[in-house]
């Protein structure tokens, strides 16, 4: 076997844990124990740090930590106005990101969904919040992560647009 031969499988093996890398970053938009963005950069990483460390161009770095930075943005920004714009307490607000976490592990992975509208639900009733206004704050949680993880989506997807096409260009 020829030390190209070598290289050439080194470099499928390399470019299947790239791919394996930003597939589960979609993965986690599902279950958020997983650490999309980490994955995404994870890839890039192996990238540059494994294949090729001179292609990928200093403006295509900024645009993925500006993508970054706008993804954690894109999260916080859906739950603060969908549980705000409802009347959400902050409590509320808390018990739906702890909802997130357990839901990922109940029943997944409709408990990202389940876990936190019902427990948002539970604690706005026990802060003597009409039905009706624990209902909507509940569905508010529902909206904003149902928001938030499309928008992550898109995020995600064009930072691996910009690392191709800075790879393929």
């Amino acid at each position: 076997m020829e030390i190209f031969e070598v290289v050439d499988i080194l470099d499928i093996i390399l470019w299947m844990a790239i791919i394996a890398c930003f597939i589960l970053s979609f993965v986690g938009l599902v279950y958020p124990v997983i650490p999309s963005v980490l994955l995404i950069w994870l890839g890039v990483g192996i990238y540059h740090f494994a294949i090729n460390p001179n292609e990928l161009s200093w403006i295509s770095f900024v645009m993925l930590l500006l993508l970054t930075v706008l993804l954690f943005l894109a999260d916080y920004l859906a739950n603060l106005h969908f549980v705000e714009k409802a009347g959400g307490s902050v409590l509320g607000k808390r018990v739906a990101t702890l909802g997130l976490i357990i839901g990922s592990f109940v029943i997944p992975p409709f408990g990202v969904v389940i876990v936190p509208f019902a427990l948002v639900f539970i604690v706005e009733l026990l802060q003597k919040k009409p039905l009706a206004a624990s209902i909507k704050v509940a569905a508010a949680v529902l909206i904003a992560f149902l928001s938030g993880t499309l928008a992550k989506a898109v995020v995600q997807l064009i930072m691996i647009i910009v690392f191709l096409l800075d790879v393929i260009f």
